[in-house]
Protein backbone atom coordinates (compact mmCIF):
# COMPACT_ATOMS: atom_id res chain seq x y z
CA UNK A 1 0.00 0.00 0.00
CA UNK A 2 1.14 3.29 -1.04
CA UNK A 3 -0.32 5.66 1.00
CA UNK A 4 2.26 8.73 0.22
CA UNK A 5 0.07 9.43 -3.54
CA UNK A 6 -1.09 13.26 -2.33
CA UNK A 7 -4.51 14.25 -3.06
CA UNK A 8 -3.99 17.83 -5.20
CA UNK A 9 -7.18 19.12 -6.41
CA UNK A 10 -7.07 21.63 -9.10
CA UNK A 11 -10.55 22.66 -9.22
CA UNK A 12 -12.29 25.48 -7.68
CA UNK A 13 -13.34 25.91 -4.04
CA UNK A 14 -16.37 27.88 -4.32
CA UNK A 15 -17.99 27.54 -0.39
CA UNK A 16 -21.88 28.38 0.37
CA UNK A 17 -21.07 31.71 1.46
CA UNK A 18 -19.81 32.64 -2.18
CA UNK A 19 -22.75 31.35 -3.41
CA UNK A 20 -24.79 32.86 -1.39
CA UNK A 21 -23.06 36.39 -2.52
CA UNK A 22 -23.36 35.46 -5.38
CA UNK A 23 -27.10 35.48 -5.25
CA UNK A 24 -26.87 37.83 -3.30
CA UNK A 25 -25.34 40.24 -6.24
CA UNK A 26 -27.90 39.09 -8.63
CA UNK A 27 -30.34 39.97 -6.68
CA UNK A 28 -29.48 43.90 -6.31
CA UNK A 29 -28.81 44.27 -9.69
CA UNK A 30 -31.86 42.96 -10.56
CA UNK A 31 -33.83 45.16 -8.25
CA UNK A 32 -31.70 48.15 -9.36
CA UNK A 33 -32.68 47.25 -13.06
CA UNK A 34 -36.60 47.30 -11.77
CA UNK A 35 -35.98 50.66 -9.74
CA UNK A 36 -34.79 52.48 -12.57
CA UNK A 37 -37.42 50.82 -15.07
CA UNK A 38 -40.31 51.62 -12.59
CA UNK A 39 -38.55 55.39 -12.35
CA UNK A 40 -39.18 55.96 -15.77
CA UNK A 41 -42.15 54.50 -16.11
CA UNK A 42 -43.57 56.97 -13.25
CA UNK A 43 -41.10 60.10 -14.63
CA UNK A 44 -43.33 59.68 -18.17
CA UNK A 45 -46.65 59.08 -16.28
CA UNK A 46 -46.32 62.06 -14.10
CA UNK A 47 -45.56 63.99 -17.47
CA UNK A 48 -48.61 63.02 -19.23
CA UNK A 49 -50.44 64.08 -15.82
CA UNK A 50 -48.86 67.63 -16.06
CA UNK A 51 -49.77 68.26 -19.45
CA UNK A 52 -53.47 66.79 -18.96
CA UNK A 53 -54.03 68.99 -15.93
CA UNK A 54 -52.02 71.87 -17.29
CA UNK A 55 -54.32 71.57 -20.70
CA UNK A 56 -57.54 70.99 -18.18
CA UNK A 57 -57.11 74.43 -16.37
CA UNK A 58 -56.52 76.22 -19.69
CA UNK A 59 -59.26 75.54 -21.19
CA UNK A 60 -60.91 76.10 -17.37
CA UNK A 61 -59.37 79.86 -17.96
CA UNK A 62 -60.82 80.15 -20.98
CA UNK A 63 -63.95 79.05 -19.90
CA UNK A 64 -63.78 81.83 -17.10
CA UNK A 65 -63.11 84.81 -19.15
CA UNK A 66 -66.21 83.62 -21.73
CA UNK A 67 -68.19 83.75 -18.60
CA UNK A 68 -67.01 87.39 -17.33
CA UNK A 69 -67.54 88.86 -20.74
CA UNK A 70 -70.89 87.32 -20.60
CA UNK A 71 -71.66 88.43 -17.27
CA UNK A 72 -70.47 91.98 -18.92
CA UNK A 73 -73.11 91.53 -21.97
CA UNK A 74 -75.72 90.38 -19.88
CA UNK A 75 -75.68 93.98 -17.47
CA UNK A 76 -75.42 95.87 -20.43
CA UNK A 77 -78.74 94.34 -21.67
CA UNK A 78 -80.11 94.41 -18.50
CA UNK A 79 -79.14 98.21 -18.55
CA UNK A 80 -80.53 99.01 -22.29
CA UNK A 81 -84.10 97.00 -21.80
CA UNK A 82 -87.08 98.34 -20.56
CA UNK A 83 -88.51 94.72 -19.54
CA UNK A 84 -88.01 90.85 -18.44
CA UNK A 85 -89.61 90.20 -22.07
CA UNK A 86 -87.17 92.45 -24.14
CA UNK A 87 -84.13 91.51 -22.13
CA UNK A 88 -84.60 87.48 -22.81
CA UNK A 89 -84.92 88.35 -26.61
CA UNK A 90 -81.85 89.71 -26.75
CA UNK A 91 -80.07 87.55 -24.30
CA UNK A 92 -81.70 84.39 -25.15
CA UNK A 93 -82.51 81.91 -21.97
CA UNK A 94 -79.03 79.33 -22.45
CA UNK A 95 -75.81 79.61 -23.56
CA UNK A 96 -73.34 76.62 -24.18
CA UNK A 97 -69.71 76.77 -24.92
CA UNK A 98 -66.71 74.34 -25.98
CA UNK A 99 -63.38 74.50 -25.25
CA UNK A 100 -60.33 71.83 -26.42
CA UNK A 101 -58.57 70.14 -23.89
CA UNK A 102 -56.85 68.13 -26.27
CA UNK A 103 -57.59 66.12 -29.52
CA UNK A 104 -59.94 63.76 -27.61
CA UNK A 105 -61.48 66.35 -25.09
CA UNK A 106 -63.50 69.59 -24.50
CA UNK A 107 -64.45 70.92 -21.44
CA UNK A 108 -68.35 72.01 -22.37
CA UNK A 109 -69.90 74.98 -20.34
CA UNK A 110 -73.65 75.62 -20.15
CA UNK A 111 -75.55 78.20 -18.34
CA UNK A 112 -79.06 79.61 -17.78
CA UNK A 113 -79.94 83.18 -18.17
CA UNK A 114 -81.63 84.50 -15.56
CA UNK A 115 -83.26 88.30 -15.14
CA UNK A 116 -81.99 89.61 -11.78
CA UNK A 117 -84.88 90.32 -9.55
CA UNK A 118 -82.64 92.91 -7.93
CA UNK A 119 -79.40 95.13 -9.26
CA UNK A 120 -77.42 92.55 -6.69
CA UNK A 121 -78.39 89.58 -8.70
CA UNK A 122 -76.04 87.17 -10.67
CA UNK A 123 -77.02 87.04 -14.62
CA UNK A 124 -76.59 83.59 -14.87
CA UNK A 125 -76.47 80.03 -13.59
CA UNK A 126 -73.79 77.74 -14.49
CA UNK A 127 -75.90 74.12 -15.33
CA UNK A 128 -72.99 71.78 -16.46
CA UNK A 129 -69.18 72.00 -16.19
CA UNK A 130 -67.88 68.63 -17.81
CA UNK A 131 -65.23 67.06 -19.90
CA UNK A 132 -66.38 65.22 -22.97
CA UNK A 133 -64.20 63.01 -25.20
CA UNK A 134 -64.85 63.60 -28.65
CA UNK A 135 -64.13 60.57 -29.70
CA UNK A 136 -63.15 56.41 -29.19
CA UNK A 137 -59.55 55.36 -29.29
CA UNK A 138 -59.26 52.73 -32.22
CA UNK A 139 -57.07 50.20 -31.23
Amino acid sequence: MNNNKSKFSFGLNIGSSSVLLVFVLLCLVFFAALSIISANADNKLSQKVLERTTAYYEACNEAELALAELDNALVDTYRNTADKTAYFSKAGHEKSYSFPISDLQTLNVTVEIKYPATNDDTFYQITSWKVITNETISE
